[in-house]
């Protein structure tokens, strides 16, 4: 590399924390050859999740994405973990919680904010720059970039886990025709740590670094469909995302970043009360949660969760609600939920309606839950 490439490089490390970024680091920008067996098998075994780029070609050549690559340069910005003054969640005023990477601003939005202002810090400097940057959606895998490019290590709970940082971190990269110098990978690990996969609610983490993302219930909060009762019951009280890997992660101990302004929380949007949510407007959901990343999918997701939720509280106050979605809700996945979360709480008022919602329901999947709904309810002690 020559003096200007490495002067550049050690000026754009210094400039990072004054563009709002936590950590730099540089990849370089050779196939990610080891990644591709590794997402061929999973696909193989049927463990991806729908929301990645298909092309596994494209997901592993940063030379299919830009012309004659010279290098990637990756970023990581860090996100707070804790809550300052939670409102109670209790009987009577029950409160579902969305993950810490959904706590404030859409992280795409401050990525590519971030990943904006370095490529003018750069352009400014070298005015024949060329780059592509990515977040999140892009076709490269972030974690894999991250890992080539020093930020932290791939860890068992498939985090990318920075020593510094912990794994409370987003990440972003940008391919470049600067021939910038490779930085070293992190060599620190998880050694014989097994924590998250321990406490995987769902056994998700199939293995070290492993991940079925169609029992992880960060992925299932964020579909659209029915969900299973195994898995509904595994849910508890989450309406987007799930956090267990990461906060019984030792590395993550202590660690909560409150520097980044626009990441920092509203309590009681992060956890918010429960049954308001069932019936939340578009334009509110919209003001409430639209900044957020747990938007993306709209609110039918969120709603749907937060009646699972109910039922996982068997919160008896909430049954007359519960009651509306079955018989008024014109979206069959909201009553067919709501049928199992009556069910989970039982009651004799619960029963009535699902017998009465039984004559009556036209759709087949939701007559379905009805009717193993009624089974349930029938199995449980009478109120």
């Amino acid at each position: 590399m020559t003096d200007r490439w490495a002067k550049l490089k050690e000026e754009m490390i210094q400039a990072a924390p004054s563009l709002g970024i936590d950590k730099i680091g540089v990849a370089s920008a050779d196939p990610f050859v080891s990644l591709k067996q590794v997402l061929l098998r999973h696909r193989e075994l049927g463990r991806e999740s729908g929301f990645e780029e298909p092309d596994i070609e494209k997901r592993t050549n940063p030379a299919l994405l830009f012309e004659n690559p010279q290098s990637i340069i990756a970023i990581a910005i860090a996100y707070p973990s804790k809550l300052t003054n939670p409102p109670k969640s209790e009987p009577g005023a029950r409160r579902g919680i969305l993950s810490r990477s959904a706590w404030g601003e859409d992280y795409h939005r401050v990525l590519r904010d971030r990943l904006a202002r370095l490529e003018a810090w750069l352009r400014e400097r070298v005015p024949e720059l060329r780059a592509e940057s990515m977040v999140d959606t892009g076709a490269l895998s972030d974690r894999a970039v991250a890992e080539r490019a020093g930020i932290g290590w791939s860890a068992k709970n498939c985090a990318v886990i920075s020593p510094e940082l912990g794994s409370w971190i987003y990440l972003g990269e940008m391919i470049t025709n600067i021939p910038f110098a490779p930085d070293e990978p992190v060599t620190e690990g998880c050694g014989s740590c097994t924590k998250c996969i321990d406490a995987c609610p769902t056994d998700a983490l199939v293995g070290p670094g492993q991940l079925n993302s169609s029992r992880c219930i960060s992925f299932v909060t964020q579909t659209k469909g029915m969900v299973s009762d195994e898995l509904m019951r595994k849910i508890g009280n989450r309406l987007y995302g799930c956090d267990t890997c990461q906060t019984v992660c030792p590395v993550n101990r202590g660690k909560n970043w409150t520097h980044q302004p626009e990441l920092q929380p509203d309590p009681e949007v992060v956890k918010p009360l429960l049954v308001p949510l069932l019936t939340i407007g578009n334009k509110e959901f919209q003001a409430r949660y639209g900044h957020t990343s747990s938007a993306w999918r709209g609110k039918k997701p969120i709603q749907r969760n937060a009646v699972i939720a109910l039922g996982n509280f068997k919160e008896a106050s909430a049954v007359p609600d519960l009651i509306r979605v079955l018989e008024q809700d014109s979206r069959p996945v909201l009553r067919g939920t709501a049928a199992w979360a009556l069910a989970r709480i039982g009651g004799e008022q619960a029963k009535a309606a699902l017998l009465s919602a039984s004559g009556k329901e036209r759709d087949e999947e939701v007559r379905t839950s009805i009717s193993n709904a009624l089974e349930q309810i029938a199995e449980l002690p009478k109120k």
